[in-house]
């Protein structure tokens, strides 16, 4: 599992700071990976209105949105959100980043794609605000509506909080600990007992990557897939991301990753490979099993639709076997 915290607040050590540190501490506990983004402190442009993202499906802006954020978006089974009220909504700097992901609502919107992961990922919200107001989180939870589908994930909850003002006050409310025992233990419980398989190749760039995607969109309840390759591609193929957008299916924002770094931090039920297998390493305990596939680096379209047929097939069967 891995959970995405987003920190719309500017202030160190404030009181929706201290809310999403006891969040990401409890999903630890949980088994779950976790990875905050402090928003003022990356470069996030304002959005520029350049509609390239309604017309093409990319932002033409150069910033941490589109070298890390987008990624980290794709990656999450849980992204929640930290904030106070600013003026009835969120912060400037957590707007800015929302703003940008008309990028993700345009792929799947306009272009027809679907992120692999949007079937399982869950949205959960954190704020405070100073006054005691009825209407006081309606527009921040309006915004976080519409954020949340745009980045493929299901609006599953909220815990706000009124009168909370001066440094502390959110440290010394008597029952926030256990309001974020049980919303992590409520969101992250569909996450844990799935099976961990690795899909892995040399480069990572195309055989694993369809791999994973088509188990994560076919059975993201059972499976918790990860990609990996024993010497990772600097970006994965255009060609193997045109084919599965023909299935309706978005590569886009993936990045090819080392077996090194991923082994680091999970310990996979099974790894599957590619037809490299004597280039990936022997983890004690673990299922193995090797597809065999043919590269079709190098290759042309309808090489590629046949490896990508074939995948989808042996990933049904896995799903089915398992």
């Amino acid at each position: 599992m891995m959970v995405l915290g987003l920190q719309g607040s500017p202030r160190k050590k404030g009181n929706s700071d201290f809310l999403l540190s006891l969040f990401m501490d409890q999903a630890r506990l949980m088994g779950a990976q976790t990875i905050v983004i402090e928003t003022d402190k990356k470069h996030i442009v304002p959005c520029k209105e350049y509609t390239t993202c309604e017309r093409k499906g990319f932002c033409p802006i150069k910033d941490d949105m589109k070298y890390e954020i987008y990624g980290l978006l794709r990656e999450a089974d849980i992204v929640v959100a930290a904030t106070p009220v600013f003026f009835f909504n969120v912060t400037a700097q957590l707007k800015s980043l929302i703003d940008r992901c008309q990028t993700l609502w345009a792929r799947k919107y306009k272009l027809g794609l679907t992120d692999p992961g949007r079937k399982m990922r869950k949205g959960f919200l954190l704020a405070v605000g100073a006054s005691r107001g009825k209407n006081l989180f309606d527009g921040i939870h309006l915004t976080m509506r519409y954020f949340f589908d745009a980045v493929g994930a299901e609006y599953a909850g909220s815990l706000t909080y009124r009168e909370i003002e001066k440094p502390g006050d959110m440290e010394k409310h008597p029952g926030v600990r256990q309001d974020i025992k049980e919303a992590v233990e409520t969101l992250l419980k569909p996450f844990t007992g799935r099976k961990k398989i690795l899909f892995a190749c040399r480069e990572n760039a195309c055989r694993s990557q369809m791999s994973g995607a088509f188990a994560q969109y076919l059975a993201g309840d059972k499976i918790e897939a990860f990609t990996a390759g024993s010497t990772p591609a600097e970006k994965i193929a255009p060609l193997m991301m045109k084919v599965m957008a023909e299935k309706g299916i978005d590569m886009e924002f993936r990045k090819p990753k080392s077996l090194q770094s991923v082994l680091e931090t999970v310990k996979p039920d099974m790894i599957v490979t590619m037809g490299c297998g004597e280039q990936c390493p022997f983890v004690p305990g673990t299922e193995k099993a090797d597809w065999d596939l043919p590269d079709p680096a190098g290759k042309d379209i309808e090489f590629m639709r046949n490896v990508r047929d074939e995948i989808e097939k042996r990933v049904v069967s896995l799903i089915n076997e398992k």
